[in-house]
């Protein structure tokens, strides 16, 4: 595949926030997550609440969300919704997250640690690195060759970067199927609950890109991730969940 014109590389350096505008980064965990059908993954973390709620969400949704799909997820850190995806049936998985060596590796690590339970026909989980708003041909192009784009997209945890919403939903137009089924799921929870509108305001920009939204879900956990955090408690305990569809193949 040939190389992006200059015209279509992305200065991010533009949309940056001020240095103290997010709470500083948590430091990796690892845990052991089993998932409902009884494969025990072990993962690195560096997100929270939002991705297991997700990988509920397509558990209790397979039969439309994973089975046969394929699937993409944007931000991934840990990658667990695309790992059970994977597990579950996916036709094929392309897991991404911010070009950083550290976040690209973290991904290959739980890649690596979940081969012994993912299928053999399923253990080509592809890690790319991949910047929001950039040029989609090289996630696409991962696809099977009869694919026409990916039918269904995960966004966990990634609503807080408010700057980087717009490129967001270009990512989204640009890798969508354009099919009535494909979806994108978009989960968080609100890590700074006094800009909650502004996380909110994502779903502004989808309705304007053509996009219908439709809350899904809406969990209060049992406890706190980061209890030292600052902010209404209630907010920092909810997952919130919307599922995004092209709205002019609405049925």
């Amino acid at each position: 595949m040939s190389s992006p014109n200059d015209e279509d590389i992305i200065d991010t350096a533009i949309f940056q926030e001020p240095s103290d505008y997010y709470p500083p980064p948590k430091p990796a965990t690892f845990e052991s997550r089993t998932l409902q059908t009884g494969e025990t993954l072990q993962l690195r973390l560096v997100g929270h609440n939002p991705l297991w709620v997700v990988t509920d969400y397509l558990y209790d949704h397979r039969s439309e969300l994973v089975l046969g799909k394929n699937i993409l997820e944007l931000g991934a850190g840990a990658g667990l919704p695309s790992l059970a995806a994977a597990i579950w049936g996916a036709k094929s998985v392309v897991m991404t997250d911010y070009p950083d060596e550290d976040l690209v590796e973290n991904m290959r690590v739980n890649v690596d640690a979940a081969r012994d339970v993912l299928p053999p026909s399923r253990t080509g989980v592809v890690v790319q690195g991949h910047v929001w708003g950039a040029d989609a041909r090289p996630l696409l192009a991962e696809l099977p060759s009869d694919a026409r784009g990916c039918d269904t997209l995960v966004l966990a945890d990634l609503l807080f970067n408010h700057s980087q919403h717009a490129a967001l939903v270009s990512t989204i137009q640009a890798t969508l199927a354009r099919s009535p089924g494909a979806r994108a799921l978009v989960f968080f929870t609100p890590y700074t609950p006094w800009k909650f509108d502004k996380d909110m305001a994502f779903f502004d920009l989808a309705r304007g890109g053509g996009f219908q939204v439709t809350q899904v879900v809406k969990r209060v956990m049992d406890k706190l991730m980061f209890k030292d955090d600052r902010g209404d408690e209630l907010l920092r305990r909810t997952v919130f969940g919307y599922e995004l569809r092209w709205r002019d193949l609405e049925r």
